[in-house]
């Protein structure tokens, strides 16, 4: 089984590539954490398996937390960012998220018709 990691940034807020690069960095992080306390056979899978990661563009608030909700009810780990406002945004403005690592098929459920950030 493949596992896999999907890393959600918020295209409504315009943010720089860089500071769009660091924000899905906290997220993957984050995510990769939690899923190591939660699930650390499916850490262990992902990581083996060579930590595979995948960038995505989401276009909302409302779209970011709809599918973060959609991944809890399946079981799958899930992270957000809210920033603390040093530069771009507004501090607390959530602005990026990652589902995962989690089985590649359950991931594909949820982020499998986003595009390509």
């Amino acid at each position: 089984m493949n596992f896999k990691m999907s890393i959600l940034v918020r295209t409504d807020l315009k943010m720089g590539r860089g500071k769009m690069v660091a924000q899905g960095a906290h997220a993957a992080v984050g995510a990769a954490m939690e899923t190591l306390k939660r699930k650390p056979e499916w850490f262990e899978q992902w990581e083996m398996g060579g930590a595979a990661k995948i960038a995505l563009k989401v276009e909302s608030l409302e779209q970011l937390m709809q599918l973060t909700q959609k991944a809890r009810s399946l079981g799958i780990t899930c992270f957000t960012v809210a920033d603390m406002g040093l530069t771009q945004v507004e501090p607390g403005t959530i602005t990026a998220g990652a589902i995962g690592p989690a089985p590649e098929n359950l991931v594909d459920q949820i982020t499998g018709k986003l595009k390509l950030l």
